[in-house]
């Protein structure tokens, strides 16, 4: 397994300026890690970000180190042209350099109510047309369980099943798991044959029957708290899922994601010492 991070880790230093998605690249090489993906680029422009997606590559090729993944979000139950929207940001991900391009799939029914089988069954078309785009360009796609509504293991194992593409996975969350109150042993477990990419985070918990805990805590679907916090740091058995994982024979990339209010950079650095100790067992 390689140890990169997602550019999403430095949200707070670009929220507060002066730090860009070059600076993230240069700390990521410092630090030591394999590769790095990017949460979106902060355009919404797709001539622009073609032009920067091309001299990020080229700011990485200099750096010696990867870009492995493109992370865009995306609604295909409810945004008519999203197909057509997303199939452009493949374009995007094949100028930065990337093999696998991460898309939501649907954040749940706007004003009607819908179960998630009749929600995957409505998109998997839309999204099988997009894998097979992607890979005409070697790119793999692959959906994250975040977003509550398709986040526990066996709506993500549905979704895989009416997809039912080649070049279509998940990207696994260990952490995200707790946004639906699932384990993540037990979740983690089930998805790992659909896997193709690792996102390891860490949160803080508390029962959801205390008082909320205040800021930079959020609720999870059942209204437990959690917290993001530095990556060996939190309650999420981090080192055991890595190993279901390698049991079930990933030998993929893993990609550290921290968003908790902690430091960024001592995060990342800390974050880039547990993981290594862990994967270079």
């Amino acid at each position: 397994m390689q140890i990169g991070l997602s550019s999403y880790c430095y949200e707070q230093l670009k929220r507060k300026g002066g730090f860009s998605n070059f600076d993230a690249i240069d700390h990521a090489v410092k630090t030591g890690y394999d590769h790095i993906e990017f949460s979106g680029l902060g355009t919404d422009d797709d001539e622009n970000s073609a032009d920067l997606a091309k001299q990020l590559r080229e700011h990485a090729q200099a750096k010696n180190i990867r870009i492995s993944a493109f992370l865009i979000a995306a609604d295909f139950l409810n945004n008519q042209e999203e197909t057509t929207r997303v199939k452009k940001l493949v374009d995007i991900a094949a100028a930065l350099g990337a093999k696998m391009m991460r898309h939501d799939a649907t954040w749940g029914a706007q004003g009607k109510k819908i179960n998630y089988k009749e929600a995957i069954e409505a998109i998997a078309p839309k999204i099988r047309e997009v894998s097979e785009y992607a890979a005409t360009k070697g790119i793999q796609t692959m959906t994250e369980n975040h977003g509550y509504f398709i986040q526990d293991s066996y709506r993500m194992e549905y979704l895989i099943e009416k997809v039912n593409h080649p070049n279509y996975g998940i990207l696994a969350d260990i952490g995200n798991f707790l946004c639906a109150d699932e384990s993540p042993i037990i979740a983690v477990d089930r998805v790992a044959p659909y896997t193709i990419h690792v996102h390891v985070k860490d949160f803080l918990f508390k029962n959801g029957a205390e008082p909320h805990p205040g800021d930079s805590w959020f609720k999870s679907r059942g209204g437990n708290h959690l917290r993001g916090t530095i990556v060996g740091h939190g309650i999420v058995p981090v080192a055991q899922c890595i190993n279901i994982l390698k049991s079930a024979g990933y030998e993929g990339d893993i990609s550290l994601e921290f968003e908790g209010p902690e430091d960024v950079l001592f995060a990342i650095e800390s974050g880039y010492k547990y993981l290594s100790a862990i994967c270079n067992k």
